[in-house]
């Protein structure tokens, strides 16, 4: 993955930006990260509900996180809608956190209260920088197509408050397993359009 910016005057490229299904970590409300945690079967009822919802819409091709829970919800949905298999983009991989991993909330907060710095966490202005770059290189390489981009909530997360001059998401707004948000690139531009519709919702 480069740095490279789309050439000006490119059509359009619109992202379909997926949330992995469910893990049995995200259940037990763990701290995920890095660690490779595979989808549990709600995980994987939701990657084919997500793709029905998409398949009011023609796609150009599907990539996803190489993390076996995004790697197989870009699986499923990419056989639901009939497109070749998905290709793996290292850098849309889950924020790392480092010594956080596999503890609940709990334990989280009773890490950062003892620690000014946490051990392994990305920053986030590391996400963004990597994941903004992956979309332009998709961008690049699939202009005027329309993509599904199959990653995780911190990802997602860190991009649309990026995006969005850091007003999306809202408290209380809630970025789901199988949730979609939209996004558009033009112009070596990348451009926040739409948050999910069917369970991403204030309050």
């Amino acid at each position: 993955m480069t740095d490279a910016t789309p050439p000006i005057g490119l059509p359009a490229t619109r992202f379909a930006i997926v949330r992995h299904g469910e893990t049995d970590w995200n259940v037990q409300r763990r701290i995920q990260g890095a660690t490779d945690i595979p989808l549990n079967d709600t995980g994987r009822a939701q990657a084919v509900e997500t793709a029905a919802s998409l398949a009011g819409r023609s796609w150009n091709a599907i990539v996803s996180s190489p993390l076996s829970r995004a790697s197989e919800t870009a699986d499923l949905i990419a056989a639901a809608l009939d497109l070749d298999q998905p290709d793996i983009v290292p850098a849309l991989a889950e924020r790392s956190h480092g010594v956080l991993e596999g503890l609940d909330h709990g334990g989280r907060a009773a890490v950062e209260a003892q620690a000014p710095t946490i051990e392994g966490l990305e920053p986030r202005s590391a996400v963004v920088e990597r994941a903004r770059a992956a979309l332009l290189e998709l961008a690049s390489t699939h202009p005027g197509e329309d993509v599904i981009v199959v990653t995780h909530g911190g990802v997602i997360h860190a991009l649309m408050l990026d995006l969005s001059d850091w007003t999306f998401p809202t408290p209380g707004y809630a970025i789901e397993n199988g949730s979609v948000h939209e996004v558009l690139a033009r112009d070596g531009r990348l451009v926040f359009t739409r948050p999910d519709v069917a369970t991403g919702t204030d309050g």
